[in-house]
């Protein structure tokens, strides 16, 4: 595995973590409905396995894909422990701790169970539209690939981390948003998606 590779990697994972641990808050948006801060980090995820699988193929989409997974699951259990543990009366943020940190266990159960079933229907969707395509047509398959996993992952993540914390409607109103900001960042990393295909595939050829 060249460097290139890894440090995509390193990116990935970062971007995950950022989602997991930041998107307990929420900015309001147009009409009055509401986003998540994790808004500018979670696309990458998606785009960077459409990037991965591009170059390298399916398998190693999948890996990464896996190495999110393990990371989100590592992440619960050091994040479960540090909630178990009591916190020492001089601790003055231990209330507030408690509640950032508790809701962000939270998230991160909703992220591994979402994150799993979207990022895998993602995968399997490029793969799906690449082979009909003929291999064409990149930034078209990556969208709708983004457009059917982002759709899977919001609906998922958001049922299960607000779940009685917000009634159904606020729900919907964070969903539906959510989902078409995602893809609309998304769209709006497409560029970026080209130059990561150019980069590694640069560093294949002086390979």
């Amino acid at each position: 595995m060249n460097q290139k590779i890894f440090i995509a990697l390193t990116m990935y994972l970062t971007a995950l973590i950022a989602s997991n641990t930041l998107g307990i808050k929420l900015m309001p948006f147009i009409f009055g409905t509401h986003l998540s801060v994790a808004i500018f980090a979670f696309p990458i995820v998606f785009l960077m396995t459409d990037v991965i699988g591009e170059v390298y193929g399916k398998e190693l989409a999948r890996m990464f894909v896996r190495m999110g997974i393990y990371c989100t699951a590592l992440f619960i259990g050091f994040n479960f422990l540090a909630n178990l543990m009591p916190a020492s009366p001089d601790f003055f943020m231990r209330e507030s701790y408690g509640q950032i940190f508790g809701l962000s266990l939270r998230f991160a159960v909703a992220s591994l169970v979402a994150f799993a079933i979207g990022e895998y229907q993602d995968v399997f969707s490029f793969f799906f539209l690449r082979a009909k395509l003929g291999g064409k047509l990149f930034w078209l398959r990556s969208n709708l690939s983004n457009l059917w996993g982002q759709l899977v992952d919001t609906v998922i993540w958001s049922s299960i981390a607000f779940a009685g914390v917000y009634p159904l409607k606020v729900i919907i109103m964070i969903i539906i948003p959510w989902w078409l900001f995602k893809f609309g960042m998304g769209i709006l990393y497409t560029p970026l998606s080209y130059l990561g295909i150019w980069l590694l595939r640069h560093q294949e050829e002086k390979t």
